[in-house]
């Protein structure tokens, strides 16, 4: 019976499907680009799935359903899996290994155990089905999903399967700057070179290799390339060498620092963080220069804002001044990428959501949706300011996460009010069990990345374009994959067809066998 109902999942992808650039490009539909589409920003919450963002909504409104982009025109949910979730399960379930031409996405996600929407809006999940180890995508195979529109291993970054030494693959932001002329940026909370702004602005066979000669590989590490090679007109991010130094070595710092092409802003003993981005930010706009920001602490990473518990009156303070939160460094950003009138792309990452679900720390975790929170709200303010060149009709803005992590649950029986935090006994990680007598109000399963689907809000130009796609892997369902958010992308910013084709890439569209017979 089960293989009956799961054939009519089966189908791929529908005919009169287009292949590109990096390969498949989904459901082929007339044009509509959007009056002069210019401008693409794109928040990633790393780690976040929506009982993250429901406890965070809670938190700040009483309401579960109350943050910004609550309110988008376009709301979905996006698979995520990579070739390496694929193939595992493809090896538990005796299915045939990734290979485009013979796709079926129900290997990589199964809708009739994962459940057809997030949860909890869809709570028919299976707990066996999600809590495997390495049986989920990992950030910088994400990442290059939706940079680059291609499935890849984990740890590849914008690099095809199986490490072909061609293997390079080019991304949206590289497109935008090269056929359109547009500015390009990456930001995050995390360092500059860790696996998800990685995935937007370098390439590499390992996510590990965070600069030359920090591991093996042959060819340029990540910093290098960024900094060298592809040079984005704004990188902000973490991995100041002052508090780690696994990110970023004294030789390309002392560059950076020396640089005529970028303005240098980095993190100093009790200079306020954020004040000097922003002046760095305006300095470049002036000076038609490059914009730089190297901040972080400890592990690389910004000091999240930290969270206090106060029934009422939601309260959140700044862990420290010497780093600029995420929405400030989202006004930097903008500031310095709007002087193009060829438009933009931005990625902006919430990195620590996910390090904080890593730990199962949940006052950690609502620190960090409270940052990515507000750096939404800054973007839109962006948008919204009049007199300039950017509005809704030419800007597309998308928040979502690369995949789920810790797979929280809230007890529904015992929802929490405006301004409330759980007390510690009532937080329990995955592996630990109930104290005597305490009825958790929320609960950890896993320390660990999980195949859960996560959300899509979208706003601005051609928000519809997403609603074309739905149920396109997945028929039956509405369902997206996190591949064709780049695929949006680029048919936003451009009105032609995809061309071109990439050894290794399929080379027509695929017809599952389910409708062949049909």
């Amino acid at each position: 019976m089960k293989k009956f109902a799961q054939a009519a999942l089966l189908v791929a992808l529908l005919p009169g499907l287009s292949f590109g650039d990096n390969g498949l490009k989904g459901m082929a539909v007339p044009p509509q680009k959007a009056a002069e589409a210019k401008n693409i920003i794109l928040f990633i919450g790393d780690g976040m799935q929506l009982e993250h963002e429901i406890a965070y909504s809670r938190y700040l409104t009483g309401d579960d359903f109350a943050l910004v982009w609550d309110n988008f025109p376009y709301q979905g949910s996006v698979t995520t899996w990579d070739v390496t979730t694929y193939n595992n399960y493809a090896t538990l379930e005796g299915q045939t290994p990734f290979d485009y031409d013979q796709l079926d996405p129900a290997v990589g996600y199964d809708a009739l155990r994962g459940g057809f929407d997030r949860y909890p809006l869809d709570e028919t999940v299976s707990d066996d089905y999600f809590l495997r180890p390495r049986y989920a995508t990992d950030s910088a195979s994400a990442g290059t999903a939706m940079a680059t529109g291609l499935k890849t291993d984990d740890g590849n970054v914008a690099w095809l399967s199986r490490d072909p030494a061609d293997g390079a693959l080019k991304t949206i932001a590289e497109q935008l700057r090269e056929e359109r002329g547009a500015a390009i940026g990456v930001v995050s909370t995390v360092p500059f070179n860790h696996a998800t702004p990685a995935a937007f602005v370098s390439h590499n066979v390992s996510r590990n290799n965070y600069y030359t000669g920090r591991s093996g590989y042959a060819g340029l590490g990540i910093a290098d390339e960024i900094i060298q090679v592809v040079k984005p007109d704004v990188v902000i991010g973490g991995g100041h060498l002052d508090y780690d130094g696994g990110y970023l070595p004294r030789a390309l710092y002392d560059e950076l620092s020396q640089s005529d092409e970028f303005v240098f802003v980095d993190r100093q003993p009790d200079v306020d963080g954020g004040k000097a981005l922003l002046a760095g930010a305006q300095q470049a706009a002036r000076g038609g220069k490059k914009l730089f920001g190297l901040f972080g602490g400890a592990g690389g990473n910004f000091e999240p804002p930290v969270v206090l518990d106060q029934p009422g009156f939601p309260t959140v303070e700044p862990a420290t001044q010497e780093n600029p939160t995420l929405a400030t460094a989202t006004e930097a950003a903008l500031t310095v990428l709007a002087e193009n009138q060829k438009g933009f792309f931005l990625m902006v990452e919430q990195g620590d959501i996910d390090w904080a679900n890593h730990a199962n720390d949940y006052r950690w975790m609502m620190g960090t949706m409270h940052d990515l929170h507000e750096a939404v709200k800054a973007a839109i303010a962006y948008v919204d300011q009049p007199g300039d060149h950017i509005d809704w009709s030419n800007t597309l803005l998308m928040v979502t996460s690369d995949h789920g992590n810790s797979y929280m649950r809230l007890n529904p029986e015992l929802p929490m009010t405006k301004g409330d935090l759980p007390a510690s006994e009532e937080i329990i990680a995955w592996n630990q069990a109930p104290a005597p007598g305490v009825t958790p109000i929320v609960t950890y399963a896993t320390g660990s990345h999980t195949n859960e689907l996560v959300s899509l809000y979208v706003k601005g130009a051609a928000a519809d374009l997403f609603t074309t796609r739905e149920g396109s892997w997945y028929p039956g369902t509405n369902l997206l994959d996190n591949t064709q958010i780049h695929e949006v992308m680029h048919e936003f910013a451009f009105t032609w067809e995809y061309a071109g084709w990439r050894p290794g890439m399929p080379r027509a569209p695929f017809v599952s066998p389910v409708r062949a017979a049909r």
